[in-house]
């Protein structure tokens, strides 16, 4: 099997889907407000090194607590932000594509299923909570998570916006660094 595979963030959607997610339940609810100190406090303890992006990214996703009912503001959010999907990607998509991203999984399962992507490997974080059920979907860490679930298959082309994702666009016969709707060969 052969496959395309797509980073999310920057490269078919037009932005971070975490953050804007958190700015649209920011808009709704200012009381999530409650929670910026940890995220700060988060940010600022990664940045000096004393905590792991993991540890860092519980610390943001803390506001999920705050979010009676997350499900409708997923489903509310990406009403008003699908049109942020790239128009490229959405002409040469294909049935098989695979998504992977550091973004929430259950964030972006909702995105998914209206484009029709059925193979998704995201950061699985607790919708509750905010905190990671498993180590980030980021960098190296992408590989592993598409050999887990997909084995020896071939990655045809590999799209991301970012060199971090080089591990990535190393295991492809092909791979396109993404910035807006250019797109050029990875090397």
């Amino acid at each position: 099997m052969t496959m395309n595979v797509f980073d999310f963030d920057g490269t078919i959607y037009d932005g971070d889907s975490s953050v804007d997610f958190w700015l649209f339940c920011l808009q709704k609810n200012l009381r999530l407000l409650r929670y910026f100190p940890r995220q700060i406090g988060g940010a600022v303890l990664f940045t000096l090194g004393r905590i792991t992006k993991e540890e860092f990214k519980s610390r943001f996703f803390c506001f999920f607590a705050g979010i009676s009912d997350i499900d409708s503001a997923v489903r509310e959010f990406w009403g008003k932000n699908e049109r942020k999907i790239k128009p490229w990607y959405r002409k040469m998509q294909k049935a098989d594509d695979c998504v992977i991203s550091a973004s929430p999984e259950f964030v972006l399962l909702e995105i998914c299923g209206r484009l029709g992507i059925k193979n998704l490997l995201a950061t699985r974080v607790d919708k509750r909570t905010g905190r990671l059920l498993k180590k980030n979907c980021h960098g190296a860490n992408k590989v592993a998570f598409f050999r887990e679930r997909f084995g020896d298959a071939e990655i045809g082309a590999f799209y991301s916006d970012s060199k971090s994702d080089a591990p990535m666009a190393e295991m492809a016969k092909t791979a396109f660094l993404v910035k807006g709707e250019k797109i050029t060969s990875w090397s």
